[in-house]
């Protein structure tokens, strides 16, 4: 998918809150800059020289988008901080310190974060062009060096991933079961129900799901759920299931298409429902946009950006230690999925 940062908050946020990435960038982009607090700023002017453009096109973009900027690490010193980032520049014996006057009252800084903000923003640069290129392109290669060149399961590497699929699993017998017992129909009502249910939650068909996440035919749906999906999934099934059950047994027979069909309406149509709902299509349509590349239409509304939290979830060392232990269980996973 084509991005372009300067029309989305949602990625330049996902890119400056991924510290594998920006990690990555500071070793590639070198820019001259002051060591302050034992973090590198940068003056506005050096910003100005770096993307070739005047200062007052700076203080354009800090004067559109100061409260972006701000968050990312864009400041203005003062007082007593302000004296002392003048000494530690004159003390480097820094360039910098000839653009700081000794009548400044107040001095505008850049770290890392907002000068790659300010590069996402910027239109009027060729050198922020090409610094967007190099940002996608290493955000890109830092997730797949993570996860081994594919993120299709990259949900795995959640720690919380291995019991929800179990537990899951369980519910997902459980659930095909009262489909045989309570409901006359054919086989087609086990992938008519399980559509019914991925619609309901996140408003897709299996088949469209896959063809988003460009899954091949041995691929499995469900190893490529995030947790919170699991879960929300495994509810749905449980309680239908038992409200299949219960009605089966008070008509004494089997029910009919309709009559399962209007039980699952009002199912789905239950308040409790909604926050659990929403949650899941916040997670599934922002962490597959973050880190498979991958938009969901119908949950296009649903999109956030990731918080640090989420990239440390999912690329961080405890996400490294669940993969090997995935590695131990597969013979125990497998023989669940031939059960069920």
């Amino acid at each position: 998918m084509i991005k372009d940062l300067t029309n989305s908050h949602v990625d330049r946020q996902n890119i400056l809150n991924n510290q594998y990435a920006i990690n990555e960038l500071q070793k590639v982009i070198k820019i001259q800059g002051v060591m302050f607090e034992n973090k590198l700023y940068f003056l506005i002017e050096h910003v100005a020289n770096f993307f070739e453009v005047t200062t007052r096109t700076i203080h354009n973009y800090i004067n559109s988008h100061e409260n972006e900027l701000v968050n990312s690490g864009y400041e203005v010193l003062r007082g007593k901080r302000l004296s002392s980032f003048r000494l530690t520049a004159k003390s480097l014996d820094a360039t910098e310190i000839d653009f700081i006057s000794i009548k400044t009252s107040q001095l505008s800084i850049f770290d890392f974060r907002a000068f790659l903000n300010l590069g996402m923003l910027m239109i009027e640069s060729d050198r922020a062009k090409l610094l967007r290129q190099i940002i996608l392109d290493i955000v890109i290669d830092t997730i797949n060096a993570k996860t081994g060149g594919s993120t299709k399961y990259i949900n795995q590497r959640d720690e919380d991933f291995l019991r929800s699929w179990f537990v899951g699993e369980d519910y997902r017998v459980q659930f095909t079961d009262a489909l045989r017992d309570c409901v006359d129909m054919g086989n087609i009502k086990y992938p008519l129900y399980t559509d019914r249910i991925y619609v309901s939650i996140f408003k897709e068909r299996a088949s469209e799901y896959r063809a988003i996440l460009k899954l091949h035919k041995n691929d499995k749906t469900r190893d490529t759920f995030y947790a919170e999906v699991l879960d929300i999934i495994a509810a749905y099934e449980c309680g239908f299931g038992s409200i299949l059950k219960e009605e089966s047994i008070k008509l004494g027979r089997k029910l009919t298409f309709h009559e399962t069909d209007n039980l699952f309406k009002t199912f789905e149509g239950q308040p409790l429902w909604k926050p659990l709902v929403e949650k899941a299509r916040v997670k599934m349509a922002s962490r597959d946009l973050a880190f498979r590349d991958a938009l969901h239409l119908q949950l296009e509304e649903y999109i956030t950006p990731l918080q640090a939290e989420e990239f440390e979830r999912f690329l961080g060392e405890k996400s490294e230690e669940l993969q090997k232990r995935l590695e131990d269980a597969k013979d125990v996973m497998v023989r669940l999925k031939e059960r069920g």
